[in-house]
């Protein structure tokens, strides 16, 4: 199962190629924040994550309803935050 998670913006490493740390659950990894390229995350805000990329800009109050939801998922949470903590964008 893929998951779209709620991510915070830790800091816009590369804004040429649009790439941004995120804090997912104590994990942190480089994205892409490409798909919004229009109006770019800044540190601090937060973005739903899928597959390496931010797909969308979410507030704080949805993305902590978010992760207290999809963490009731038990197993396909856990399984999501290993996918995430093991990938990276190279």
């Amino acid at each position: 199962m893929c998951l779209g998670i709620p991510g915070r913006i830790v800091a816009i490493t590369d804004p040429v190629n649009c790439l941004a740390k995120v804090d997912v659950s104590g994990v942190q990894r480089t994205i892409s924040v490409r798909l919004l390229e229009k109006d770019l995350p800044e540190p601090d805000e937060w973005v739903l994550v899928h597959v390496g990329f931010a797909m969308a800009k979410i507030d704080e109050a949805e993305a902590l309803m978010t992760l207290a939801a999809v963490k009731r998922l038990g197993e396909a949470y856990q399984d999501e935050i290993e996918a995430f903590d093991s990938s990276a964008i190279v």
